[in-house]
């Protein structure tokens, strides 16, 4: 787990901010899609997420530190199309842990195409014993391609996270 001092800092100087208001100056997004109903799904879908079946559910998933996602943890993504790739290289800043909601969220750190963070949760509804697969970020261009791919990145972004949220749906 890389918690050191002298760990490479994030990309951004918002660090934490899924977990609230998202900050100015980013593009934002956020997807919530209904996975199915009951509280065993709501667990078992949690643990699916802390244990990075979202990114492993989607093949961009390259390495982390820990088994399961906590705060500090590195680790790495694989972007790309017809093998052409970018490794892209991001830290846990958070576990979600609540009754009703868990997950994490990862800041992107040096070497990563964008800037910005991006939160992956379920939550769980006990009035109609719904639940929800969550995927929810800020974040602007990093490089110079994702700045000229604008447009097309966005939609990008839009059909990883419905595949994130398809990977903790039960089949």
């Amino acid at each position: 787990m890389t918690n050191s001092p002298t760990a490479q800092p994030f990309t951004y100087p918002d660090v934490g901010a899924t977990a609230a208001a998202f900050p100015s100056g980013y593009h934002h997004f956020r997807m919530r899609r209904r996975i199915g109903s009951g509280r065993d799904l709501f667990e078992r879908a949690g643990e699916q997420i802390l244990g990075y079946r979202m990114q492993r559910g989607t093949g961009i998933f390259q390495h982390a530190d820990t088994p399961t996602a906590r705060p500090g943890t590195s680790l790495t993504v694989r972007l790309g199309i017809a093998g052409i790739g970018i490794t892209a290289p991001c830290r846990v800043v958070y576990v979600v842990d609540e009754p009703d909601r868990r997950g994490f969220a990862y800041g992107t750190l040096p070497g990563h195409p964008e800037v910005g963070e991006e939160l992956f949760a379920v939550e769980y509804d006990p009035a109609d014993d719904a639940v929800y697969g969550v995927v929810a970020a800020f974040s602007r261009p990093g490089a110079w391609y994702v700045r000229l791919g604008g447009p097309i990145v966005r939609a990008l972004q839009h059909v990883i996270a419905g595949r994130y949220i398809d990977a903790i749906r039960p089949s």
